[in-house]
């Protein structure tokens, strides 16, 4: 079975079968594509890459950002545009090819980087229409750190932030737990411990003296 029909089998409810707790979770993700690294204002515009649902739309247009969506599965982009009703553009198209039709000021990819299927290439061609940052989720037992980063600069990225992401998808936490392992994410050394053995990165990069936001 191809990945694309893998994932057209469970596009109905999508987010809700994939996040113990989709809200908590999705939340914490988008504070951090808002803010990590250069600041997204409302009305920017974020072009999701592999959205799946579109879960993740309905946390950025709560934060005044327009979402334009992009799947590979035409039943996800189905269920996407059913999920939103109108407040966002989905399109279809696989990540290593769609192009949006116009800048956009962020690039998200979130738990799909290892679809490209070369990810140098990737990462220029978004360059060339992301006017401020690409924010994706990278585990670094999967992926050479090193390797990723020297891609990034290539691709013109020449301002990478890193961020440990301590939120589990298949647990939900109680609120004061889940709290914990935010704080935890900025405990330096211990953080990038724990990232051997489980988590992920959120990375950000973005030109220096890229566009600014918006007035």
């Amino acid at each position: 079975m191809s990945s694309s029909a893998k994932y057209s089998a469970k596009a109905d409810r999508w987010t809700e079968g994939e996040y113990a707790d989709a809200n908590a979770y999705l939340e914490h993700r988008a504070r951090l594509v808002a803010g990590l690294g250069p600041h997204l204002a409302p009305g920017d515009v974020v072009l999701d890459l592999a959205c799946g649902d579109g879960g993740f739309g309905e946390h950025l247009l709560a934060r005044g950002l327009r979402y334009l969506g992009a799947d590979a599965s035409e039943a996800m982009v189905a269920a996407a545009r059913r999920r939103l009703d109108g407040r966002a553009e989905i399109l279809h198209g696989d990540l290593n090819e769609v192009v949006p039709p116009a800048p956009v000021a962020a690039t998200t990819c979130f738990r799909a980087i290892y679809y490209a299927r070369d990810r140098a290439a990737f990462f220029r061609r978004v360059a060339g229409f992301t006017e401020r940052k690409l924010v994706f989720d990278l585990n670094p037992r999967q992926f050479r750190l090193a390797d990723v980063l020297g891609e990034l600069c290539a691709a013109g990225f020449d301002d990478v932030r890193l961020r440990p992401f301590f939120a589990p998808q298949r647990v939900a936490l109680a609120a004061p737990l889940a709290a914990a392992l935010r704080a935890a994410e900025r405990t330096g050394p211990l953080a990038r411990l724990a990232l051997r053995v489980r988590f992920s990165y959120i990375v950000s990069a973005s030109r220096r003296g890229a566009v600014p936001p918006r007035s």
